[in-house]
């Protein structure tokens, strides 16, 4: 099908498109995202000082219960500690719940807000983006917690460590695109609540939170056919070794996830675009 024919499917497949949309509506997505963080603390009488404890509460409860209880260990140094690990199961449950948050929120996300899908001008594509500001938010002070944590009992941080936005960007481009497509999906199948609860169990035990990525290359190579094609896999196992091992990464691993996070968001972004249409039909 030329592009003559069907102009609006090249449009909204364009990243161009998605990345102007997200620009022009910067300041609307910006009050929504504050307002799901205010949502979020509302009603606690420590409110928005939780954003900083609950991490903080989880660090220390990780390194106690896997590093000293468990005794596991990832084996990526020789002098790797009981800290060291801990730290790499908060940092790689950082990555994981931020991608987990916006799945879980994403099927209500429209269905939730009838109001606003009546309103034939308003960018419902704000909607998706909102959240994955707001879980980004929280991501920010998580991480901001396991940085500090390796500069008072780690080993320190190398240059290395600078590469860190470049790991989290494709996790903030593939929440993008899985929010978009969720969202969308929602309106139409409300099962997909469902289902999605039991996928992030499964990413959960596919991404090498607990267990380094070594270990499913060697033990089950079966296994690691199909996890490789996982991008948060590899986004853990990158964020662990210039954070807390001070190794390099494959630069050509790290443009391939790159690649595939911004695929993604652009067909999220293009499917919602889509369907948008239809969703006061269905509402």
């Amino acid at each position: 099908m030329s592009a003559a024919r069907n102009p609006g499917l090249v449009s909204a497949v364009d990243p161009i498109r998605l990345v102007s949309s997200l620009f022009a509506h910067r300041h609307l997505i910006r009050q929504f995202a504050v307002r799901n963080i205010e949502m979020r603390h509302r009603g606690s009488y420590l409110g928005f000082a939780w954003a900083v404890l609950n991490p903080l509460l989880l660090l220390t409860l990780y390194v106690f219960v896997f590093g000293f209880m468990f005794g596991g260990t990832y084996g990526a140094v020789p002098d790797e500690t009981k800290w060291d690990y801990g730290l790499g199961i908060f940092l790689s449950l950082t990555i994981f719940h931020f991608i987990a948050e916006v799945m879980a929120s994403a099927p209500s996300i429209i269905v939730g807000q009838p109001n606003f899908v009546k309103k034939v001008v308003f960018p419902l594509e704000v909607l998706p983006a909102a959240s994955v500001a707001s879980a980004f938010f929280h991501a920010l002070i998580s991480l901001a917690m396991v940085l500090v944590g390796v500069l008072v009992g780690g080993r320190g941080l190398s240059f290395d460590a600078l590469l860190l936005p470049l790991i989290f960007l494709p996790a903030l481009t593939l929440a993008l695109g899985l929010a978009w497509l969720i969202a969308a999906l929602g309106v139409f199948f409300r099962d997909v609540g469902q289902l999605v609860s039991v996928l992030i169990t499964a990413l959960m035990f596919a991404s090498a939170i607990f267990y380094p990525v070594e270990r499913v290359q060697t033990h089950a190579p079966a296994a690691w056919q199909f996890l490789r094609f996982n991008p948060l896999l590899h986004l853990v196992d990158m964020a662990r070794d210039v954070v807390l091992w001070q190794r390099a990464v494959d630069p050509w691993n790290l443009v391939a996830v790159n690649i595939a996070g911004v695929i993604f968001a652009v067909i999220g972004f293009a499917v919602f675009t889509r369907l948008k249409p239809a969703f006061a039909d269905v509402l």
